[in-house]
């Protein structure tokens, strides 16, 4: 099998590997090691912690070792059975391989009692420097990651609506501050196990150091006490100081993540940028130490060595500042050269926000999360509510002030033109309905018209016993802007959107999309149909029917309004559940023969499509008529439509479109066969 094969097959199943190395650690606390195998072992137990410390050096953030508390907890383990397998060996047999002999020989010169305070020191250095010190800052990191997660998700909120990231930049900024919070108080607990290393370290000694002298004396008969405590001593140093250099390093490597900040760069880069980019200091640091080597009784060639080295440095770091600066100074006036032959600087003028919401400096408090302001929270869930009911997604609102509105005015703008506007006051609440003779401020709810009352606080309790509708300024405006969204979702949906709309559903139904777009319908052909059916409230969420309808209908005609009303029919059941009532019941406004023939003869079509031609004063008799029945039965809360025939459903929605424009129309063929049909008037001239 070739090599890149092997690892690849050993990388796919590399779970279970890990799974049963685990076992094999816990393993080796229980089954005796021949001393060689413990040489090995120890060895990779030393390369494991040095390969874990080099990484955390290399890394940029914390987050890109994120599995380090569990690989910390893993290390931990396997270094302690270590200790117990050598243990183990120590008090059987009096030697634990070559490892924890040469280390007690060679690096403490076979001195126990220097090993010993060596192993002392180790173990000092390892619990009391850095873990204690490690392990306040994973405290206060986790602490104070938590306490900032609120203020990052509303930054993050803010940006989403004020159109500076996408809904996938958002949603990965959330998943990383999330991440961020878990792997801090991952590492708060983490450090724990590092203390407890460093504390087992110093009893796994002691209990060594006095079992050893026990089995030496009294089990195999060694000379003298010197002797045993010496070969005992001295091989529980050398296992000692084996284990504790290794945990030293992953100590340091705890200390080097948790005190890390984010940054484009690792430790060693950000070390010399950072520490040497100030030039004078390394010259007064030179200066002062060549000063101490002419002092009388200091040792002058380590003063002059350092003090030399760092002159050296600061006038190559000063020669290569130049060579940066001109290079620098180059690259800026290549680059004002090209800014000045481009006019792509120009472009981002030109830019429109599709929607805008502008807020007189008064209303400011509502986006201010500090004063308590959650409209950008209410938005993010407008334009959800939005994609749930009318299948598309709206583009991101841009909130900004405007000082020259009055104090408690806002506006919407569509591109960049004035829409809607309404007036807010944030000391009180809207009353509606009900009882309207309250003390307040008249006024006009914003989003339908209806009448209201501005009242104080006082009053609220008084005007919901008296069957008001009582609402605070928040909700008034978030109602606002949801009418608004849906009442301008044709002008807002663009080709782009459509675009992104046949694309989501090209991954799920590809066979649905190719057999119209591109081949049969254009992008722009689509999106009218589209507009269409947003202009009369339908919802295109169910835009697999949607597309399904236009490649039946597309080989016949290529009019967006005869395609939308083949749509309508494919949307049947939809559209009469849209304006049905709980009891399957759809009350409607019924247009007499005569009237129906009328408007069916005063249809023009030309190479442009239909348009209406009708006489003006027997336009104004229908509308006057459909105004007469829908102030008679409109109070009594029903959801009345306009069913006519579909010859002329499109031609009677466009002649009452202006005067009445919350009348849906539809016709007999988008009435599903479970309805009950009541008429509550009929149109006659």
């Amino acid at each position: 099998m070739p090599i890149p094969n092997m690892i690849r097959r050993v990388i796919k199943h590399a779970d279970v590997a890990i799974a049963f190395g685990i076992i094999a650690i816990v393993l080796l606390m229980i089954i005796p090691l021949h001393p060689s195998l413990l040489d090995l072992l120890l060895v990779f137990n030393i390369t494991c912690s040095l390969l874990i410390l080099l990484v955390s050096m290399y890394n940029k953030e914390a987050l890109d070792f994120s599995i380090f508390p569990s690989l910390l907890l893993v290390m931990t383990l396997y270094r302690l059975s270590l200790n117990i397998s050598s243990t183990r060996l120590i008090l059987l047999r009096g030697y634990a391989g070559s490892i924890i002999q040469q280390f007690g020989q060679f690096v403490v010169g076979g001195n126990p009692l220097v090993g010993l305070i060596i192993f002392l020191i180790l173990v000092v250095i390892q619990f009391i420097v850095i873990t204690k010190g490690a392990e306040r800052v994973a405290e206060v990191a986790a602490r104070f990651t938590l306490d900032a997660m609120p203020g990052k998700q509303m930054s993050i909120d803010a940006d989403l609506n004020a159109g500076l990231i996408t809904e996938d930049d958002a949603r990965k900024r959330r998943n990383k501050i999330q991440r961020e919070a878990d792997f801090y108080g991952a590492m708060d607990g983490a450090s724990k196990f590092v203390k407890g290393d460093a504390i087992a370290s110093i009893v796994i000694t002691l209990i060594n150091i006095l079992g050893g002298m026990a089995v030496g004396l009294l089990q195999r008969d060694m000379g003298g006490v010197g002797e045993v405590a010496n070969t005992y001593t001295l091989l529980t140093v050398g296992d000692g100081l084996v284990s504790q250099i290794p945990a030293l390093l992953l100590s340091t490597a705890t200390g080097i993540i948790v005190t890390r900040a984010a940054s484009d760069n690792s430790l060693g880069e950000d070390l010399i940028k950072q520490v040497f980019s100030q030039v004078k200091l390394l010259a007064i640091a030179a200066t002062v130490l060549l000063i101490l080597g002419f002092v009388p009784g200091l040792p002058r060639m380590p003063f002059f060595v350092i003090g030399i080295a760092l002159a050296v440095i600061a006038v190559l770091l000063t020669r290569s500042r130049r060579v940066i600066v001109k290079e620098e100074q180059a690259g800026a006036q290549k680059t004002e050269e090209d800014d000045m032959k481009k006019t792509d600087s120009v472009y981002s003028l030109l830019h429109v926000d599709p929607i805008e919401l502008e807020l007189g400096y008064g209303l400011i408090p509502l986006v201010d999360s500090k004063q308590g302001g959650d409209l950008l929270e209410r938005v993010v869930m407008i334009r959800r509510q939005c994609a749930l009911e009318l299948g598309i997604v709206i583009p991101p609102i841009r909130i900004r002030d405007n000082m020259q509105l009055q104090p408690n005015n806002y506006v919407f703008k569509l591109k960049g033109i004035p829409m809607a506007k309404g007036e807010l006051m944030l000391s009180h609440y809207l009353a509606m309905g009900g009882d309207m003779d309250l003390e307040g401020i008249e006024t006009k709810e914003p989003a339908f018209g209806l009448p209201a009352v501005w009242i104080t606080e006082a009053m609220r309790e008084k005007a919901e016993m008296n069957g008001n509708t009582v609402v605070d300024p928040p909700s008034v405006l978030a109602t606002h802007i949801t009418e608004f969204l849906k009442g301008h979702a044709a002008e807002i949906l663009s080709r782009q959107d459509v675009k992104g709309l046949l694309d989501n559903l090209k991954r799920e139904y590809p066979a649905v999309v190719d057999d119209v777009y591109p081949n049969v319908l254009s992008l722009a052909e689509i999106q009218k149909v589209l507009s269409n059916l947003l202009n009369e409230q339908i919802p295109v969420r169910d835009l697999v029917s949607i597309v399904e309808a236009l490649g039946d209908w597309a080989h016949v005609t290529k009019d967006p309004d005869l395609l939308t009303e083949y749509v309508r029919q494919k949307l049947a059941r939809q559209i009469g559940r849209l304006f049905a009532d709980e009891s399957e019941k759809m009350y409607c406004i019924t247009l007499e023969p005569q009237v129906e023939e009328a408007v069916k003869k005063s249809i023009q079509r030309s190479e442009h499509g239909s348009y209406l031609a009708i006489d003006p004063n027997v336009a104004q008799k229908i509308i006057t008529n459909i105004n007469a029945i829908l102030h008679k039965e409109g109070p009594a809360g029903k959801q009345i439509v306009a069913l006519v025939s579909p010859a002329v459903r499109l031609a009677l929605r466009r002649l009452i479109e202006r005067a009445v424009p919350r009348l849906p129309v539809i016709s007999y063929n988008e009435i599903p066969q479970n309805l009950d049909i009541e008429s509550v008037g009929m149109v006659k001239i």
